[in-house]
């Protein structure tokens, strides 16, 4: 009798120590990327090594100063919740009658993440809107949307855009990361206005649950079960979605809209599968390019004359 009372004694201990354990590493992982990030969180070697870095700044710093030095309007919008959001919008030299709206990654902002490839649709002739997603940047909020919430808010930079030029403009949505998946999630709206031409979704995941799940694998050593469903209870509570709500996947499989899909294949932070996964689950017209060499988010920097070329030709191809 002892001996199985102490057995089950040890069976419990050792139960509870696995669910506090659990709850720790839901917390962490839930305080680490739901709730506004003041700085970023990320490892940069997760993305590239720091040789790399000292390479990749030599093209951004020169684009970010060409920018910079350009006329900006600063916009703001705002949402149904009572959340203020903001955008700068740059026009190109000339009459343009195309416009990018350019979605950012997790912890950036649009001025950082998107300089570099706004400055090369303003060379191009085409105008850009540069949004802060909210809980970022100069966008107000307390909780990141993680593209679940966002793609409701690129409706509304469309609606602006669309009511500022009379539906004047053809209309390009281009993200990176967690704005890439904001643009794909977008493309899944049925009644997208016809003048989104098409969209240009760089290392974008798949769903919060899925880059979740894997960046607890990799960084935490822990399984997903039941760590990923405690997170999801508290998110959905805070911030008032779950991660598994709505997915590129199911986006792509449902629109129309010319996409073109970029990823780097030694990208760790999302993992390059996740645009192989969303090329093959994407019935509208489709493109993808994997840069070799390029990790997370470097795709342009490691290798620009591929990338141009590529954006080229798809934009001359689907954005006449």
């Amino acid at each position: 009798m002892g001996v199985v009372l102490t057995a089950s004694l040890v069976a419990g201990g050792v139960v509870a120590l696995c669910a506090a354990g659990s709850m720790y590493g839901a917390k962490t992982l839930y305080n680490k990327t739901i709730p506004r990030q003041d700085q970023l969180r990320v490892d940069l070697n997760e993305m590239a090594d720091a040789s790399q870095w000292e390479d990749y700044m030599k093209i951004i710093t020169p684009n970010k100063e060409w920018l910079m030095q350009r006329e900006m309007e600063h916009i703001t919008i705002k949402l149904k919740d009572d959340l203020t959001l903001h955008a700068d919008y740059v026009k190109a030299d000339g009459d343009a009658d195309t416009i990018v709206i350019a979605s950012h990654g997790y912890t950036g902002c649009g001025l950082k993440d998107c300089a570099s490839i706004s400055t090369y649709f303003l060379k191009k002739g085409i105008d850009c809107l540069i949004v802060d997603n909210r809980a970022h940047g100069n966008s107000e909020g307390q909780y990141v949307g993680f593209g679940i919430l966002d793609r409701y808010d690129i409706l509304k930079w469309i609606d602006y855009v669309n009511n500022r030029f009379d539906k004047k403009k053809k209309i390009v949505l281009y993200g990176v990361s967690m704005g890439g998946a904001t643009v794909l999630m977008t493309t899944g709206f049925k009644d997208l206005p016809d003048n989104v031409k098409a969209v240009i979704a760089d290392c974008a995941f798949t769903s919060p649950y899925d880059v979740f799940a894997h960046v607890l694998k990799k960084d935490y050593h822990m399984a997903e079960f039941p760590v990923m469903n405690i997170n999801n209870v508290m998110c959905r509570k805070k911030a008032g979605y779950g991660f598994r709500d709505y997915s590129t996947l199911t986006a792509v499989s449902e629109t129309n809209i010319p996409i073109l899909f970029i990823h780097g294949d030694k990208d760790n932070f999302v993992p390059t599968w996740m645009s192989e996964k969303n090329y093959e689950a994407c019935n509208s017209p489709k493109e993808l390019l994997i840069v070799k060499n390029a990790g997370h988010a470097a795709s342009y920097y490691e290798n620009t004359q591929q990338y141009e070329e590529k954006v080229t030709a798809f934009m001359e191809k689907y954005v006449k």
